[in-house]
């Protein structure tokens, strides 16, 4: 193989499965999934649930998921979307009343229905192996042992420390100490194992219906939110048709909107019109393309992307 730019390792290549994500302890949970037998939808899970733990300021069960997954008998490509929706509560009236002329970009009005657990549920039930039980085993030991905290890591979380001083709550967890961890150090979340425990016993019911429900209402209420119980209660996720543009040749395929698969879409087909290959890889004119393109595409994003089933996106006349 005969490489174009350095590189500081080779090409990696496995014939029994592969795992990638932004973290190595989370890759090393996906990896021991698989070698347990699960398939790629058990790893998958098993991975994302880690990330969760090692790397906090990125991904949370409070958060949403979108997923693509091919299904080889059958030859099917599904996507998920296990977005949270807005509290019902939640009207343009309800906000212009609370004193919003545009939706805040932080605070507790912007926190939608967590989606990430149905999500996982969903795609189990679905494609998966395993039990919800078996692939949170590896986050739960991450959250109870603890890990050693990455540089990087350690920087964003020194960068939210502000953010993070001004909620108790939140100040308790992630703060230890009043301060940031900081590179090297071992981090345990011992409340977070104990819900990663909880949902593995009894499943999204308790999520959504049961005790961690109830505390996320009265969290949210405290702080003058507009979750309820029958938000969570009504919560579900949805399979949906996947959207794809020709790349050279190649059927690229993303989830559609409310995600921002649009995004990479958008560019590919911009991308196309141009000869790349005449172009050293990197250099100043190579960066700039690509720096361009992504403009235009993250700005045709903000104004189209939204939620289907409320406003009309013109999917064909955009790609």
């Amino acid at each position: 193989m005969k490489y174009m730019f350095p590189s500081r390792r080779t090409a990696v290549t496995s014939t029994g499965g592969m795992v990638a994500s932004s973290q190595y302890l989370a890759t090393q949970a996906g990896v021991s999934i698989l070698q347990q037998g699960g398939n790629a939808v058990d790893a998958a899970i098993a991975t994302a649930a880690a990330l969760n733990v090692v790397e906090p300021m990125m991904t949370g069960l409070g958060g949403d998921l979108f997923a693509l997954v091919y299904l080889h008998k059958g030859g099917e490509l599904k996507a998920l979307n296990a977005s949270g929706r807005a509290p019902n509560a939640a009207s343009l009236e309800k906000m212009r009343r609370l004193g919003f002329s545009k939706m805040p970009e932080t605070g507790i009005h912007t926190v939608t229905i967590p989606g990430t657990l149905d999500g996982w549920c969903t795609l189990l039930d679905a494609c998966g192996t395993m039990k919800l039980s078996q692939v949170l085993s590896p986050a739960i030991a991450l959250a109870e042992k603890g890990y050693p905290v990455t540089e990087i890591t350690a920087l964003r979380w020194q960068e939210s420390q502000p953010k993070l001083e001004k909620d108790a709550a939140a100040a308790r967890t992630y703060l230890p100490g009043g301060r940031a961890p900081e590179t090297g150090e071992v981090f345990a979340q011992p409340d977070l194992a104990n819900t990663l425990k909880k949902i593995a016993w009894d499943g999204r019911e308790v999520f959504y219906k049961g005790e961690i429900a109830e505390s996320i209402v009265a969290c949210s209420q405290k702080h003058g939110g507009l979750i309820t119980m029958k938000d969570l209660n009504d919560h579900s996720s949805a399979w949906v048709r996947p959207i794809s543009a020709n790349y050279r040749g190649y059927e690229v395929f993303e989830c559609p909107p409310n995600g921002q698969g649009l995004v990479t879409l958008l560019a590919l087909n911009m991308l196309e019109g141009y000869d790349i290959k005449s172009m050293v890889h990197n250099s100043p004119e190579y960066l700039h393309l690509l720096l361009e393109v992504l403009k235009l595409a993250f700005a045709d994003a903000d104004r189209y992307v939204a939620d289907p089933d409320f406003v009309n996106i013109p999917l064909n006349q955009l790609l």
